[in-house]
């Protein structure tokens, strides 16, 4: 594992970092669709190229792929449209349930209200006089809510046509790459290194995926047998939380904590939906993943929560989505690099 022994290199490779970290934060409206579609492209690749080897055209074979995705998740959220309303309307009225569940931290809660408003008094001092200068604009909540819509709509198209093209296009930037390398050997490393690497990745999303919704189908199964009810709003829940390691899970407990104390009366019952939630978790995350995974691609806890935290600061929650991801793919790339290998070894759990 080599490491650079020249100071500069560690300079200007900190220059360099940070100059296409600012790239990325500025220009995050345009580069963020294309890293998910990057990462839907090695995730569809195979099932294009399946469809390749039964005599379909790649053009036919990438739209077909992308119509069915975009059908499933239209017909996903069709259909958890209305339990998510459901339970919306049922928060305002568990209120009194959850106060009853929570009667013995009252006591604290009260305390520390105390505590704040008395530290506000303290420091309500009489300051300058409000500055005149004019206040921005405000466009309210429905103007919020249309800003909003339209930027997801924005990076929706964005990522879907860039998505389109990476399926029809398969590997040609691997022939260009080989096609103006110098030598033979050059040309065989260049194939190696990227069929590899390709292999690599597209394992770890789908391993990643398909673990997810098991997470998902037995997280509905034991909410549905313990009697939360819409299982189908829950699995999915679960599965999507489940690509945000350690905070996604945490923040899957709280929900279901909510959940139970909505639906039942008794407290123990009430704690019965997070307990199984919390089991599954660990029997996914402490035994079945990193048995399927292998070594290779266990990834330091320490860097996975910094990526969780830095991506969230950049990109907000598809960042906090995509870190771990981007994190393994950084590691297998560095990994199958040999100038980069001694920063691989550092990404390893």
């Amino acid at each position: 594992m080599p490491l650079p022994s020249d100071p500069q290199t560690f300079f200007l490779g900190g220059i360099f970092a940070l100059t296409v970290f600012a790239a990325l934060y500025q220009a995050s409206s345009i580069i963020l669709p294309m890293v998910l579609a990057l990462m839907l492209d090695l995730l569809l690749q195979p099932a294009v190229n399946l469809l390749g080897r039964v005599h379909w055209p790649r053009v036919l074979g990438a739209l077909l792929t992308i119509f069915l995705v975009i059908a499933s998740l239209v017909a996903l959220v069709a259909a958890l449209a209305m339990p998510a309303a459901t339970w919306a309307k049922r928060l305002p009225e568990g209120i009194p349930r959850l106060e009853a569940h929570l009667v013995a931290l009252t006591g604290p809660i009260k305390a520390l209200q105390l505590f704040i408003q008395q530290a506000e008094r303290a420091a309500d001092t009489p300051g300058p006089k409000a500055s005149t200068l004019p206040a921005r604009r405000d466009l309210g909540l429905t103007g919020a809510l249309v800003e909003g819509m339209r930027a997801v709509l924005d990076g929706l198209f964005t990522t879907v046509l860039v998505l389109y093209f990476l399926l029809v296009s398969g590997d040609i930037f691997l022939r260009r790459t080989v096609e103006i390398l110098p030598t033979f050997k050059d040309k065989r490393q260049a194939v190696d290194i990227f069929q590899q690497i390709q292999a690599d990745l597209s394992s770890y999303l789908l391993t990643i995926t398909g673990m997810n919704a098991l997470v998902g189908v037995a997280t509905a199964a034991s909410m549905y047998f313990c009697g939360l009810g819409d299982p189908l709003l829950w699995g999915t829940t679960a599965f999507l939380l489940n690509y945000i390691p350690i905070l996604g899970p945490l923040v899957g407990s709280c929900i279901f904590v909510l959940a139970g104390m909505l639906s039942f009366d008794g407290l123990w019952w009430a704690l019965l939906p997070p307990a199984l939630y919390a089991s599954i978790h660990l029997l996914e995350g402490e035994t079945l993943t990193p048995m399927l995974l292998a070594r290779r691609f266990i990834l330091n806890p320490v860097l996975v929560i910094l990526s969780l935290v830095f991506w969230f600061w950049m990109w907000g929650v598809p960042g906090a989505f995509l870190a771990v991801p981007m994190l393994a793919i950084m590691k297998i790339v560095c990994d199958r690099l040999h100038p980069l290998r001694a920063l691989g070894h550092f990404l390893e759990g």
